[in-house]
């Protein structure tokens, strides 16, 4: 139950973190949610394609926040295809 709600407060921070970067503001509560959980999925993923992975609090953090980024990047492209 404690993991569930890591996980909800950390994808708020990261969708939030994300939309400031790509942005300049945020999506709202449940979008920096959405953002962020998926996000964090991507980051992980590229980051274990490339041999990285994130350790401890912050190297999570800074994947989640690189996914979430490039999750944000590509929706447009995705969109116009």
């Amino acid at each position: 139950m404690l993991y569930l709600v890591w996980v909800v407060i950390m994808g708020i921070v990261v969708g939030a973190l994300a939309g400031i970067i790509t942005r300049g503001r945020g999506f709202g509560l449940l979008g920096d949610l959405v953002v962020g959980v998926i996000g964090s999925l991507v980051g992980g993923f590229v980051f274990g394609l490339i041999g990285l992975g994130g350790f401890g609090l912050i190297g999570r953090l800074v994947a989640a926040v690189i996914g979430a980024v490039i999750l944000l990047w590509l929706i447009p492209l995705i969109k116009q295809a």
